[in-house]
């Protein structure tokens, strides 16, 4: 076991000093975990999930003391509530408000709990024990209803939330959500990665994206999809609690949410496992493994048809389509060869798809380009004449820099350059 834990460690400082090494091109060698073979890939991502499951709580200090652990209420169900009323001296009745008070009234803060006696609230905050709500640090509102906040962690950390509404005859509001604070993965177009990677979000940090949302929004949140800042796969224990929280005690019907990834050797089959009936939308942005290397730095360790394999294997074990998510840029990836090519793959892996084709969204100091909608269109008919269903998703809140990262690494720097954030214990 000492052998095991050790080995766990030194993968996960691989993990840890990798991420901080920043991109320094948009094409071509790129650093962090897609510089590691597939097995020390592997090791690492699994390290890396170890360390949050497994991490001691957080702890609350006050003039330089430890007061009391931080523990969370957000994120548990009924049951775990009752458990720990009774833990507490308390009837498991009390359970029952407290998932009231968390989940339907949404309350924000235990004082608030006034179903509950004063001795009781007094008694769970001595404990250490909070809701787990995060003030919001600054919000932009775009021109065509997008909202995007920065909620500020307990650690001071930043994470990005978006709120997309639909058009006025659709009621639906859909909230995409971070899994982690960065991205260890460092795709080479996205903003999220060159803000640097952090740490991996805990349940309540996801589950509370989706409350302010729908606060700011006054309606209720009917789509989650898990495409904000981070690789929900290296986070998949807090992404499935946060999944079932959102699911079972929010009330959000599981096909109505969409977990992203853009690929972890083993992670595909694990989350099929769990035969959750949401979807699986997999970041592919290439059709071929020599160009995805180049903008997915870590296909190098996860080949494309080991990629495909574990998508058809979900497919089966699922039954539901699987979402390729293909972000289209300007000269890189647009021309009208790579989209025979992609219909070619999808074709020959013979699985229920569907292709989101995502026009670049411009972030600052990249050389990437947004196509021109000539390309996008011409892209679009070739799938078509391939049989491929895809669509070509709107773009929302260019003006309230929308794309994953880029809201954030306005206001904070990278974890190299910003020395004096609260670290958690």
């Amino acid at each position: 076991m000492a052998i095991e834990l050790q080995q766990s460690r030194l993968a996960f400082s691989i993990v840890s000093s990798a991420a901080r090494v920043r991109v320094c091109a948009p094409l071509g060698k790129c650093a962090g975990l897609g510089n590691l073979s597939r097995r020390n890939f592997s090791q690492a991502a699994e390290a890396l999930e170890i360390n949050e499951v497994e991490a001691r709580p957080e702890v609350q200090v006050k003039d330089g003391k430890i007061i009391s652990p931080r523990k969370f209420l957000l994120g548990k169900s009924e049951k775990q509530l009752q458990d720990l009323c009774e833990e507490m001296g308390e009837k498991r009745f009390r359970g029952k408000q407290m998932y009231l008070l968390l989940y339907k009234v949404r309350k924000a803060e235990i004082q608030e709990f006034t179903n509950l006696s004063k001795g009781f609230r007094e008694k769970l905050i001595s404990e250490g024990w909070e809701v787990g709500r995060s003030p919001i640090h600054h919000k932009v509102n775009s021109v065509d209803g997008t909202i995007k906040v920065l909620l500020k962690l307990k650690d001071s950390r930043l994470i990005e939330t978006v709120g997309i509404p639909a058009d006025e005859e659709n009621n639906r509001l859909t909230v995409c959500v971070s899994s982690q604070v960065g991205c260890p993965l460092r795709c080479a177009f996205c903003a999220t990665g060159k803000g640097g990677f952090t740490r991996s979000l805990k349940p309540h940090e996801i589950i509370e994206q989706v409350l302010v949302m729908e606060e700011i929004f006054k309606q209720r949140v009917s789509n989650v999809v898990f495409m904000g800042m981070g690789e929900p796969m290296l986070n998949m224990a807090s992404v499935l609690a946060a999944h079932r929280c959102l699911n079972e005690d929010i009330g959000i019907g599981q096909r109505m949410i969409t977990i992203s990834t853009v690929g972890v050797p083993n992670s595909i089959r694990k989350l099929a496992a769990h035969k959750l009936q949401s979807t699986l939308a997999v970041s592919l942005h290439a059709p071929n493994q020599r160009l995805r290397e180049q903008i997915v730095p870590s296909a190098k360790s996860y080949p494309l048809d080991a990629l495909m394999e574990d998508c058809k294997e979900y497919f089966s074990i699922t039954g539901r389509r699987v979402s390729f998510e293909y972000t289209l840029l300007a000269g890189v990836n647009d021309s009208k060869e790579l989209a025979f090519e992609l219909g070619e793959l999808l074709h020959h892996w013979d699985m229920s798809h569907h292709v989101n084709l995502i026009p670049y969204n411009p972030v600052a100091d990249s050389l990437f380009q947004r196509p021109w909608q000539k390309s996008v269109q011409t892209f679009v008919e070739t799938l078509a004449k391939c049989r491929v269903n895809a669509s070509v998703r709107q773009t929302r809140g260019l003006d309230a820099n929308a794309a994953c990262g880029q809201l954030r690494n306005q206001f904070q720097k990278t974890p190299l350059e910003d020395e004096s954030l609260v670290k958690s214990i």
